[in-house]
């Protein structure tokens, strides 16, 4: 389900964020090519009532229409890498290949932003982790 990320900035510093932190953000990327930290979802604890709780939306949910009362939109997460916990409590880091991004889910209410990791199905080899995996995207090659 994507509990926690690596990314590596334009000075070649390592920031690792885990959902379970009051201050997680994400990394996601601008039209322009910069990069805008945005607070990851919301956690129960949170006075933040207008957001869900929790840091992913199922794609199957986006596409039934339940995110819409948020106004959502898709926006990419360029990391590097993420984490994963399996029944046990393990976790289990994986690396995106160099053209690849995690989708995110990115919400706004009164000038206030927040954004969810897209998940869906786990690939079968990685079934015995978690039964949600982040939506992994190809990045696009524009001249």
């Amino acid at each position: 389900m994507c509990g926690g990320i690596k990314y590596t900035d334009n000075q070649n510093k390592t920031w690792t964020v885990y959902f379970p932190s009051p201050k997680a953000a994400l990394p996601v990327l601008k039209k322009d090519g910069a990069i805008e930290w945005v607070t990851w979802g919301k956690r129960k604890e949170e006075d933040a009532p207008v957001f869900p709780n929790g840091g992913w939306a199922r794609l199957d949910s986006i596409k039934e229409g339940k995110w819409q009362r948020y106004q959502p939109r898709p926006v990419l997460l360029p990391i590097q890498s993420f984490m994963e916990k399996d029944h046990e409590k393990s976790s289990h880091w994986f690396d995106l290949k160099q053209d690849e991004l995690l989708q995110g889910l990115l919400t706004i209410h009164h000038e206030v932003a927040r954004v969810y990791v897209v998940t869906t199905d786990t690939p079968e080899e990685y079934s015995y982790i978690h039964d949600r995996w982040p939506r992994i995207i190809q990045r696009t090659h524009q001249a």
